[in-house]
């Protein structure tokens, strides 16, 4: 009888296999084609494959190799790291760009286990919104608000 010896790596291999499964279920009727003439469904089924590949894999180890055991949720960087994607998802068409990325950063910061250091925070938020700001809407021509009333 084979014996668990990472709690972690049998779970993170079950879940692995389960987005892999599911992900060929949700693209079963997509035509596949060949490999010189891919169809719609070539790509989402080779990625599917792949990620129930590293699930085995993963889920192997898990009877090899000793692991940490499994740790109780943290349930307040959760909680704020959740908040933190609903929040940038409700302010972006209301408010831009640049407040929802730095509301999505702010937010996400309480997380952190070590002490939260505003300047620093502040730094990285806005620093990410540029570069959002650059990328998405300049860069790629994305049509989205960049300020509040833009």
């Amino acid at each position: 009888m084979l014996k668990i010896k990472s709690a972690r790596d049998l779970g993170a291999g079950l879940l692995f296999l389960a987005i892999g499964a599911g992900s060929f279920w949700f693209g079963r009727k997509l035509n596949l084609g060949t490999a010189a003439r891919m169809g719609p469904g070539y790509f989402p089924m080779m990625l599917s494959g792949l990620i129930c590949f590293i699930g085995l894999i993963v889920a192997g180890r898990s009877f090899v190799l000793s692991g940490l055991p499994i740790e109780r949720p943290q349930w307040r960087p959760l909680t704020l790291v959740i908040a933190s994607m609903i929040a940038f998802g409700l302010l972006i068409e209301r408010a831009g760009l640049v407040i929802a990325v730095v509301a999505l950063i702010l937010m996400a910061a309480l997380a952190r286990r070590e002490k939260f250091n505003f300047i620093e925070t502040l730094g990285l938020a806005f620093g990410l919104s540029a570069f959002a700001v650059l990328a998405f809407v300049y860069g790629l021509g994305q049509s989205l608000r960049i300020w509040w009333g833009n």
